[in-house]
C-alpha cells in the first residue's frame, strides 16, 4: 500500500503555472503508472493525466491537453504535474493515486489500484 504526498499547489493569476509534486513515501514507485486526479467543490473527481511507469505513456483529459504535462522521476519517487496556462476552471483540490496498470492510462480509465489510498491533496486555486 503506497502512502502519498502532493505538493506544490497554491494561489496563482490566470495564466500562470504551477508545479505539483506526488511523493509516495514507503515503497518504490518504480512499477507503477501515476495518475493525478482533481475535484473541484460541488463536483465528481476527475483524472487529469496518468504516466505509465516507466514515462512511456501519457494522457490528459482534453480539458488540459496542451497546458499540462505530466513527467516522472523514479530514482527521486516522485511524479510531477507541469500546469501552464492556468485557467480558473482548473481550480481544484489535487490528489495522485497509483493506477492499476499503464494500460489504464494509455485508455483513459483511469482505474486505481487503492481505493482508500489517498493523499491529503494539494488545493490549487487559479484567480481571474
Amino acid at each position: 500500500q503506497l502512502q502519498f504526498v502532493e505538493s506544490g499547489g497554491g494561489l496563482v493569476q490566470a495564466g500562470g503555472s504551477l508545479r505539483l509534486s506526488c511523493e509516495a513515501t514507503r515503497l518504490s514507485l518504480d512499477y507503477y503508472a501515476i495518475g493525478w486526479f482533481r475535484q473541484a467543490p460541488g463536483k465528481e473527481r476527475e483524472g487529469v493525466s496518468c504516466i505509465s511507469s516507466r514515462g512511456g505513456i501519457t494522457n490528459y483529459v482534453a480539458s488540459v491537453k496542451g497546458r499540462f504535462d505530466i513527467s516522472r522521476d523514479n530514482a527521486k519517487n516522485t511524479v510531477y504535474l507541469q500546469m501552464n496556462s492556468l485557467k480558473p476552471e482548473d481550480t481544484a483540490d489535487y490528489y495522485c493515486a497509483a493506477l492499476i496498470s499503464g494500460q489504464v492510462c494509455r485508455d483513459a480509465s483511469y482505474r486505481i489500484l487503492w481505493k482508500d489510498d489517498w493523499g491529503q491533496g494539494t488545493q490549487v486555486t487559479v484567480s481571474s
